[in-house]
């Protein structure tokens, strides 16, 4: 698979055009969950203009009246087309996509059509705490196989977990998180072939959140789950919410795999009522016509990521980091700082700076917590001082 290109020949680094004030102004969960004192740089929200493409395209729609019900297969014509130019994919194949409301409750449609109720579905903690509360509010059971050491996939972890999974004869799936939230790492094509087989040999389901496979470090490539040898039973469902900043524009789609088509040619014809019309305008835009400002914004994460490396080095030394391969999130390691198994709640008390908690995300969780570095380097700069702070 190939790496996205980093360079954007003249356009602006996103991450750098809004000031704080302009920020607050803003109605979303990001700056309207915490009193106006605290920084915040917790949830997946980034702090930047949408690309001119989105603008246009949902401002057309909009003077047109365009604001119906999806229709068509223009986002899953774009989101191939990425595929193919930014990861060398071409296994996409538009008739086997179905548009559905967003990543979450297209993962939870897919489960109820490889799982019933009760069943299992394996997770690889650390990780995004919703899949441990989607998975058991539609009455799945959570098999946990945890990252290793490294922050990588355990492969004997994770067959233990299929083993064990399978017991008696139940069906079983595994909610793959590619790349990783929170520690942003990009499985290679050797571990999802390994995953792949894995599945196959057991008879486990692999269901693969691929949101944020755009946002990937200069150097690092995401390679697709179902571009991969012996993935064809698998499901995937992708967005361009994460990479283009589109969270309030709700769209996905869910893409099936060979031998995966009839499951995903079962899902119920109202999920496809879910997503919005102008999301699907804006998600279509973005990847057809936002690549230049994506790669802008790649650039601008990199940058960001050295950045906090270089003041947690100064400010904190006892924080563990390492720069991540993908995603805009840090998963930071604060158990030498001695502030208990919730360093977020430190920070958030002490210092006034809204990080993510690390018990959130599970097991390995406990000790850490996850910083969001999509925002500018001044609040970056000022979010890591208040960390600083918190300590004294």
């Amino acid at each position: 698979m190939t790496s996205n290109p980093q360079a954007a020949a003249g356009e602006p680094n996103p991450l750098r055009a809004l000031t704080l004030d302009r920020l607050r102004r803003r109605t979303s969960m990001k700056w309207r969950t915490y009193p106006e004192d605290v920084l915040p740089v917790w949830v997946a929200e980034m702090d930047v203009p949408l690309a001119d493409a989105v603008v246009r395209a949902v401002t057309d729609a909009l003077a047109l009246g365009d604001t119906g019900y999806p229709a068509g297969t223009a986002y899953a014509e774009a989101l191939a087309a990425f595929a193919e130019k930014r990861w060398g994919w071409d296994g996409l194949a538009v008739e086997r996509t179905r548009i559905v409301p967003d990543v979450m409750l297209g993962v939870v449609e897919m489960l109820r059509l490889v799982t019933g109720p009760g069943e299992p579905v394996v997770l690889n903690p650390p990780v995004y705490p919703p899949f441990f509360q989607f998975v058991t509010h539609m009455d799945r059971q959570v098999v946990e196989a945890p990252l290793d050491a490294d922050l990588r996939l355990d492969l004997g972890a994770l067959e233990d977990a299929f083993r064990r999974a399978v017991e008696g004869g139940r069906r079983a799936a595994y909610l793959l998180c590619s790349p990783h939230n929170p520690t942003g790492t990009v499985h290679t094509a050797a571990e999802l072939a390994a995953v792949a087989a894995l599945a196959e040999r057991y008879g486990v389901r692999v269901v693969a959140d691929e949101i944020h496979a755009p946002v990937v470090a200069a150097g690092a490539a995401f390679v697709p789950y179902l571009a991969v040898p012996g993935a064809e039973g698998g499901l995937s469902l992708m967005s361009a919410s994460k990479a283009f900043n589109l969270a309030g524009l709700k769209a996905a789609l869910a893409v099936a795999g060979p031998a995966s088509a009839a499951d995903l040619a079962r899902l119920p014809e109202e999920v496809g009522h879910g997503p919005s019309h102008v999301g699907v305008i804006a998600h279509t835009a973005a990847l057809r016509d936002g690549t230049a400002w994506l790669d802008a914004l790649l650039t601008g994460l990199d940058d960001n990521r050295r950045l906090v490396a270089d003041l947690l080095a100064e400010h904190l030394p006892a924080v563990a980091y390492r720069p991540a391969e993908a995603t805009y999130l840090a998963w930071l390691d604060c158990r030498e700082l001695g502030l208990g198994d919730d360093p977020a709640d430190v920070f958030l008390r002490r210092g006034r700076v809204a990080l993510s908690p690390g018990p959130d995300f599970g097991t390995g969780g406990t000790g850490h917590a996850r910083l969001n570095l999509a925002t500018s380097p001044e609040v970056l700069t000022e979010a890591v001082r208040r960390m600083a702070s918190a300590l004294g």
